[in-house]
C-alpha cells in the first residue's frame, strides 16, 4: 500500500513537472521584442506573401509563415501600453486584422487587388511614422 502511494504521488509530481516544462517554455515566436525592427519584419514577410503569385509553389509556405507572424505580432504588442498609442501601431493593427480576415474568410483565393492596395498603403503609412517614431 505504501509503495503504490509512493509511485502514484511520484507520478503526479512527474507530469505536474512535465506540464510546467512544456508551459512555462515560452512561445518560440519569431519576433525581437524591439518593437520598431518587428514591425518593419512584419511589413515585409506580408507584403511577400501578398504579392506572391497565385499557384506559386511556396505559397501556402508563406501564407502560414504570415500568419504566424500576425499572430505573434498582436499576441506580442496588444496589450503593450507603450505602443498602443502610437499611430504605428494602430494603422499596422488594422492591416494585420485585414489581411488575418481575409485568410481566414478565403484561405485559398489570392489577396483581392483592391486589399493589396490599401495594404500597400498602410504598410507606407506604417514605416513613415516608425521613422518618425511614432
Amino acid at each position: 500500500m505504501l509503495m503504490k502511494s509512493y509511485w502514484s504521488r511520484l507520478l503526479s509530481l512527474v507530469l505536474v513537472l512535465v506540464i510546467g516544462l512544456i508551459g512555462c517554455s515560452g512561445s518560440l515566436d519569431s519576433l525581437t521584442g524591439d518593437y520598431r525592427q518587428d514591425t518593419l519584419a512584419v511589413v515585409n514577410t506580408l507584403r511577400q506573401a501578398i504579392e506572391l503569385p497565385q499557384g506559386s509553389p511556396e505559397q501556402a509556405a508563406l501564407q502560414t509563415e504570415a500568419r504566424q507572424k500576425i499572430n505573434d505580432f498582436s499576441a506580442r504588442y496588444q496589450r503593450n501600453s507603450a505602443v498602443a498609442s502610437l499611430s504605428s501601431f494602430t494603422t499596422m493593427r488594422t492591416a494585420l486584422n485585414s489581411l488575418a480576415g481575409h485568410y481566414s474568410s478565403y484561405p485559398n483565393r489570392p489577396v483581392p487587388e483592391k486589399l493589396k492596395k490599401r495594404l500597400d498603403a498602410e504598410f507606407k503609412k506604417v514605416e513613415a511614422s516608425l521613422k518618425r517614431g511614432a
